[in-house]
């Protein structure tokens, strides 16, 4: 699949790796924001339904991935910084819709409370105001493991809690990918688990009363860290929300089987594409 790859300077001076991937039948992008210890490879699932109808942006954070040579004095970022330079590649790229995953969120939806003018519609997956009981358990064994650089132990983690019901080939890549990375990019992760730990519910519900643009918000059947419940909580403050549980299906939604990729597939059509996702479907598959 075609990608024009390119390093955008962003807030703060910060260099970012990305890839856009054009669709000449389209005049929508939209711009995918990742979760914590993951990359921009993390979305090819995704990108499988969203070239077909849309332009595509993917990055990596000034800290991960492709960026990270590009940044090799960088301090810890927080999820206000993130959302400064996800509102600068929103601006650069001409995006109109956002969809981000688990604790993409964050610096998606603080953001969103800025109320950026080009964006119409944001899908917000696997994610919730919630820091549960089981959420609350892996985060704070996740700052342990991160706390001593063990990578044995973080990788192992990750794929017994919140990758418990992804398949084994999807385990080894995550197991590879998280065991792997760089010393700085384990304490970025650790400085925002204990950014997340500070801060409460409310915060997040407010931020979200500010968001005036349609919201999805997608969580799998099976997910015990950010449930179908949990993500409920939005719904006062979130008043054009809509909420879709993905049956069978636990953290990571389309990367854990088929029916799941389907079944994502045909919400996020629905939702950014109301009343045009069939039919563009169809474009597509003429084209």
């Amino acid at each position: 699949m075609y990608a024009e790859k390119a390093v955008v300077r962003v807030h703060g001076g910060h260099k970012v790796h990305t890839r856009f991937y054009p669709n000449p039948r389209s005049d929508s992008t939209v711009i995918l924001v990742n979760g914590s210890l993951a990359t921009s490879a993390s979305f090819q699932p995704a990108l499988r339904f969203l070239q077909p109808l849309f332009n595509v942006v993917l990055f990596d954070q000034p800290y991960s991935g492709q960026s990270r040579p590009h940044n090799p004095s960088l301090g810890m970022l927080g999820k206000e910084d993130e959302a400064l330079i996800l509102l600068d590649l929103i601006e650069h790229f001409r995006a109109d819709h956002i969809m981000s995953f688990s604790w993409g969120a964050v610096s998606t939806l603080l953001a969103l409370a800025q109320r950026p003018a080009r964006i119409r519609r944001a899908v917000i997956s696997s994610f919730s105001p919630m820091l549960n009981r089981d959420m609350m358990d892996y985060l704070v064994r996740g700052q342990e493991c991160l706390a001593a650089c063990d990578r044995h132990r973080i990788a192992t983690l990750v794929n017994e809690t919140i990758g418990e019901h992804l398949p084994p080939r999807f385990k080894r890549c995550n197991f590879r990918h998280i065991s792997t990375l760089e010393v700085h990019e384990y304490a970025q992760m650790l400085h925002h688990i204990r950014q997340v730990l500070s801060l409460d519910a409310d915060r997040y519900m407010q931020c979200v009363g500010n968001v005036d643009i349609p919201l999805l918000f997608l969580n799998g059947e099976l997910d015990k860290y950010t449930t179908p419940a949990d993500a409920l909580y939005f719904a006062d403050l979130a008043r054009r929300s809509s909420y879709v549980t993905i049956r069978n299906t636990g953290h990571f939604l389309e990367s854990e089987h088929q029916t799941a990729w389907e079944d994502v597939r045909a919400a996020v059509e629905h939702f950014l594409l109301p009343g045009e996702a069939e039919q563009a479907r169809r474009l597509a598959m003429v084209g």
